[in-house]
């Protein structure tokens, strides 16, 4: 679980909720048919700019702004040392029973291909390409989330033209003025939120999870190519190590 994530929403929701509690009822700023422009022409928007399949697709991308399953850097470090040592001390092929005990497709497709006797350019090339793929599938899904942040404030004010048209038809009955005006105003007000507090954070949330995950993939293909061309663990341990800030690497003390 991410809670950097939980903690924002929480908060920012919290403090506009109290503003709002703060000088009046919750109630009045409850709005059906502006939820409604709001959520619907984002959505119909966004089908309008992406392939279906890619907004149904953003329901599983937000739900990795809630959570994480990433390993810590320093835990691949330990484990290329375990297989680099044992790589050493048994030979290549004593790494094969491992490999049905890793969870990581990558790393587990990486020792797959060094087991199988490949050469280290061919494991180089197939692991850059599942690389580069990744890093194209995290991008959209990022943009996507983005487009729709951006689509959400347009909708809001598509939202305040309409109430305002109803409010100025409608002039000569003041009872009618209050309801058009509040379509008015609601209307960008769901917008803004939907865009600021949660579609476009979440897309920068994205962005940053994705630069990890590729950061840990770039760290396996090294570990990886450095236990098939037969070197050393501790120079391993250092190349993998150079992929960190000097705070978070990993030492023999």
């Amino acid at each position: 679980m991410d809670l950097g994530t939980i903690i924002g929403i929480v908060l920012s929701f919290g403090l506009v909720l109290s503003a709002i509690l703060s000088g009046s009822s919750l109630i009045i700023f409850v709005s059906v048919p502006s939820l409604l422009i709001v959520v619907g022409g984002t959505i119909g928007a966004g089908l309008v700019n992406y392939p279906m399949n890619y907004v149904i697709g953003v329901i599983g991308v937000i739900k990795n702004t809630f959570f994480s399953s990433l390993d810590a850097p320093s835990d691949i470090i330990e484990q290329f040392k375990d297989y680099a040592n044992r790589a050493r001390r048994e030979g290549i092929l004593s790494l094969e029973p491992l490999i049905k005990e890793i969870d990581d497709d990558y790393l587990r497709k990486g020792l797959q291909l060094t087991v199988d006797g490949l050469e280290p350019q061919t494991i180089q090339e197939i692991l850059e390409t599942e690389i580069s793929y990744l890093g194209d599938r995290h991008a959209t899904g990022a943009d996507v989330v983005a487009a729709l942040g951006t689509l959400a404030p347009a909708m809001g004010m598509i939202g305040t033209v309409i109430g305002l048209v109803q409010m100025l038809q409608t002039m000569s009955d003041p009872s009618s003025i209050g309801p058009a005006m509040a379509v008015a105003l609601l209307t960008t007000l769901y917008g803004a939120i939907i865009a600021n507090l949660v579609l476009n954070p979440m897309a920068g949330k994205l962005k940053a999870r994705s630069k990890e995950e590729l950061l840990l993939r770039e760290m396996i293909l090294e570990g990886i190519l450095s236990i098939s061309k037969g070197e050393n663990p501790r120079i391993i341990e250092e190349k993998l190590n150079s992929f960190l800030p000097p705070k978070d690497r990993v030492s023999e003390d």
